[in-house]
């Protein structure tokens, strides 16, 4: 068992039987879950952060879509709350946050696909990445052969893999209209 990250839209529908193998086409990996979580694991610059100042691309979209409470964790922090007055200071906090992502949708496709431009042009991404000593990302294998899918669409996927993923999903939350997105871990 381990943590995941999902993709999620506002405007996000179940599949229905002739989209059941959109998991594949749309899932991220657990590795990318692990590149999302590793400003909170490294000293030092993480490999995402790299990758940003690698390819001058501002990454700081993805972080903020870590951001929106999901109704889970929100109902969670109402229940603990001790009084009237926070448990508004949460659901303000809650609103707040939702709006600092609404409509992101043109912003997050912008910054996947210059990443999808860019990368393909550095050589040899996996030498330019600092691991900071600590590797659970797997960094030779994962950021290596970025044009290729390696994976099953969630298992052994790289990089570029998860990139394209995430490209198929914000193309099919536009279909759906959606116009934001957001990371839930689970």
């Amino acid at each position: 068992m381990g943590l995941d990250i999902y993709l999620q839209a506002n405007n996000q529908q179940e599949p229905d039987a002739d989209e059941l193998d959109l998991f594949d086409q749309h899932s991220l990996s657990r590795t990318f879950c692990n590149l999302m979580c590793r400003r909170n694991v490294v000293d030092g610059e993480p490999e995402l952060d790299q990758i940003g100042r690698l390819t001058g691309v501002d990454i700081t979209p993805l972080y903020n879509m870590e951001n929106y409470p999901s109704d889970e964790v929100l109902e969670m922090e109402l229940e603990h709350a001790e009084d009237d007055e926070e448990r508004e200071e949460i659901l303000q906090r809650a609103e707040a946050d939702k709006a600092q992502l609404d409509g992101n949708l043109e912003v997050v496709t912008s910054l996947i696909d210059q990443l999808l431009t860019k990368l393909p042009q550095l050589e040899d991404l996996p030498s330019r990445l600092n691991d900071h000593g600590y590797d659970t990302l797997r960094d030779k294998s994962y950021f290596a052969d970025f044009t290729q899918d390696p994976g099953d669409g969630y298992i052994r996927n790289n990089f570029g893999q998860d990139l394209r993923n995430f490209r198929r999903f914000l193309t099919h939350a536009q279909q759906q209209g959606s116009t934001t997105l957001y990371f839930m871990y689970g």
